[in-house]
């Protein structure tokens, strides 16, 4: 079964919260990718860290709104800003991984600021 598929069998989810979920675990998945590509070279930690940060943050976001939490729309707002601090980070480099990363992050930040303004 697909993580959409999964998602969408969640009961009590709108369409919006089911896309955030989505994304979040998207960007989870792809600031994986782009902090292992940076591991190694001085001129990426604070790219690397940002990754690891939001990896983080996205991946905890999605288990906080697929459980329906109280303090998901706390925990959104601090997903937003994360995910636009790491997408202007890797904007700054020309590595695929990178670019590919601040695009996802992009999308992810504008649905937490969604979740986080509902």
């Amino acid at each position: 079964m697909s993580l959409s598929e999964t998602v969408s069998n969640i009961d009590g989810l709108n369409d919006e919260q089911r896309e955030c979920i989505e994304n979040c675990n998207e960007a989870a998945e792809i600031c994986e990718w782009c902090a292992d590509e940076c591991l190694g070279d001085p001129e990426m930690e604070e790219c690397a860290r940002l990754c690891r940060d939001v990896a983080d943050l996205t991946s905890l976001h999605a288990r906080f709104m697929a459980r329906d939490s109280q303090y998901s729309g706390d925990l959104a707002a601090v997903c937003a800003d994360a995910c636009e601090a790491c997408a202007e980070e890797c904007e700054q480099h020309d590595a695929d991984h990178c670019q590919e990363c601040a695009d996802v992050l992009e999308k992810c930040a504008e649905s937490c600021r969604s979740m986080a303004n509902s």
